[in-house]
């Protein structure tokens, strides 16, 4: 059993698991019955940030549409549109040797797919959670589980994962953004 963390909280991974090579941030989520007609669509991504906070590039983005980042560091296991399911709903891969040097924060985040068109936003989910795994181990290492009620966000950054004097940590953020997924990228420097 690993450790549950709250929002703020924040691990040392190098300390906490000393020779972790390759990490699975597992993300699930829950909706509610909601009768508006649509389904809910919605999608994990990352964020590659430098140390001004902002992406260097649009391949520093990785999402449903660039599933792997061009250094191989990060890479996300494909879309899930329906969420349907026990256990992790999305996943993103992060293998630590190879994070580029100028590469000082992955940000993980949820957003809702068409959500404006929708009208769906993350007071209708439940259950949120991210998880690490240690891809070797199989173990789950830490778990945040989102017990904030967002309900007029479109977008949430549920985690970080950065670097810091040259080990890595992991900060649970869970940070709500109203615009969905436009309004995250433009907080990372992306022009959508």
């Amino acid at each position: 059993m690993g450790i549950n963390l709250s929002k703020g909280q924040k691990i040392n991974l190098t300390k906490e698991v000393p020779g972790l090579k390759e990490a699975i941030i597992g993300l699930g989520w829950d909706t509610n019955k909601y009768s508006g007609g649509y389904d809910f669509d919605l999608d994990a991504s990352a964020f590659l940030v430098g140390s001004n906070g902002k992406v260097n590039n649009d391949l520093d983005f990785i999402f449903y549409n660039n599933l792997e980042h061009s250094s191989k560091s990060v890479i996300h296991t494909g879309d899930n549109r329906t969420g349907e399911g026990e256990g992790d709903d999305e996943a993103i891969i992060i293998d630590f040797s190879k994070v580029p040097e100028n590469i000082e924060k992955i940000a993980i985040s949820v957003t809702i797919y068409d959500a404006e068109t929708r009208s769906q936003n993350f007071g209708q989910v439940t259950n949120a959670f991210a998880r690490l795994v240690n891809k070797e181990t199989g173990e789950e290492v830490l778990r945040y589980d989102l017990t904030e009620d967002f309900s007029i966000e479109t977008a949430l950054v549920f985690c970080e994962i950065y670097r810091n004097n040259g080990e890595w940590k992991f900060s649970a953020v869970g940070s709500g953004f109203q615009g969905g997924l436009a309004s995250l990228c433009k907080n990372y420097g992306l022009e959508v």
